[in-house]
């Protein structure tokens, strides 16, 4: 056994101390390929600056040796050390079968760095000298998901099914193609994809993708069945009971979306989205004070969130309940919404706190400015407190959104006289 195989038995019995050892004396007079095997070795067990160290030596010795500085330029790239990385890999010459790693690891480089164009820029070089390379199409690909640009994603994509790769780097291209359809907007194409995918492995991710993506098409009966399939192989898919519960709705089976969304919230008690959507099918089933605990129930988990707070108030308004709806608003002051300020404006108004009611309605003007039904509150609101000018102005202003109305023209004019 080798000094560099006796460093590795040592880290692997925790006997730190002899491997120092026997790692310097490899460091230091060490044969190339001891230092080589132990770099590789190291970087593999996490020790990262003693293999950097090792490369380094090796550098030194083989000056000229390309694969040796794209090694170091990875490893430096693991140890945050990007800057440094870059001399090694622009030093790598173009006629070398190392320079297209080299590029690859480029753009990779300027990507993290959120420099795209120069990315991209490295990516279009490589893939012109080398051509056939899958993985330069898929580092495209990947490019053009992270960017936004799904219909470049997909050219990329499809290039690689055509030339016969259906996995690169571990990663299965008919899953990435159906995602960048998806991403798209482009549903209906995405589906033959996922399913594809799915018939050579069925991955939790991308079922649940292809179930989303089956919803989002209108595909509710699909959707259904992915999220079903996803729920018998992994329960705890906490993301699944959403959609699972929105398709049983949308499929018309009320209390089956209501069973659903309430194993989903059994699976995580902390999704305030599932309150939120449950409370809205426990309304809809007339069952208002369910709905109304699981409102407040998404609050004590979110206190700042808004949507929970809007939809409570909605409930609240309904049945007049307005020192309610200003308890529920008082926990949420920090919290700059309009129609939050709307709500608590026309509460206020209802008991007769008509100081703060004028305050929330002018929070709320600015957004709701073109809202009828916000202005039509705000305008008899002002009427009744005798403010004919600023009233006038703001049925000026709801005239204009709807001018064919005769009863804003004689409130005007009646304000104005």
């Amino acid at each position: 056994m080798n000094d560099a195989e006796l460093v590795i038995k040592y880290i692997e019995l925790q006997d730190l101390s002899k491997a120092d050892k026997a790692f310097n004396k490899v460091k230091e007079s060490g044969s190339p390929e001891e230092k080589f095997y132990l770099a590789e070795n190291l970087s593999q067990y996490g020790f990262l600056e003693e293999a950097k160290e090792l490369y380094e030596r090796l550098l030194d010795e083989f000056p000229e040796e390309n694969e040796l500085k794209i090694l170091l330029a990875e490893l430096l790239i693991e140890l945050g050390k990007d800057e440094e990385a870059y001399p090694y890999l622009e030093s790598v010459d173009a006629a070398d079968p190392n320079y297209a790693a080299a590029l690859l690891l480029e753009a990779d480089l300027y990507q993290s760095q959120g420099l795209y164009e120069v990315s991209e820029q490295k990516l279009l070089k490589a893939k012109e000298l080398y051509n056939q390379e899958p993985v330069i199409d898929f580092a495209l690909a990947e490019l053009y998901m992270s960017l936004g640009r799904f219909l470049e994603a997909v050219t990329s994509y499809q290039r690689l099914l055509k030339a016969g790769e259906e996995t690169v780097a571990g990663n299965d291209i008919y899953a990435r193609l159906a995602e960048a359809y998806s991403a798209g907007g482009a549903f209906d194409d995405s589906i033959p994809y996922y399913e594809k995918s799915l018939e050579n492995h069925k991955d939790l991710n991308v079922l649940f993708g292809y179930g989303l993506t089956s919803f989002q098409a209108g595909l509710y009966k699909k959707a259904k069945d992915a999220f079903e399939e996803l729920k018998a192989m992994d329960h705890e898919y906490h993301a699944l009971y959403l959609y699972l519960a929105k398709s049983h709705d949308q499929l018309g089976d009320l209390d089956k979306a209501i069973e659903t969304a309430e194993q989903g919230l059994a699976a995580d008690e902390y999704n305030v989205g599932l309150y939120i959507y449950i409370a809205g099918l426990l309304m809809k089933a007339g069952r208002t004070e369910e709905a109304e605990n699981a409102l407040r129930q998404a609050l004590a988990v979110d206190p700042e969130s808004t949507e929970a707070a809007s939809l409570l108030n909605k409930l609240l308004l309904h049945q007049e309940r307005y020192d309610d709806i200003l308890d529920v608003l008082s926990n949420l002051r920090d919290v700059d919404d309009p129609q939050l300020h709307w709500d608590a404006a026309y509460s206020y108004q209802q008991t007769e706190q008509y100081s703060e009611a004028l305050n929330e309605y002018k929070l709320a003007y600015n957004e709701l400015k073109n809202n009828p039904d916000f202005l039509k509150d705000y305008g008899f609101f002002l009427m009744e407190e005798g403010k004919s000018r600023e009233g006038a102005a703001v049925f000026k202003r709801l005239s204009s959104l709807d001018p064919l109305n005769e009863e804003w023209h004689e409130i005007i004019d009646r304000l104005e006289e």
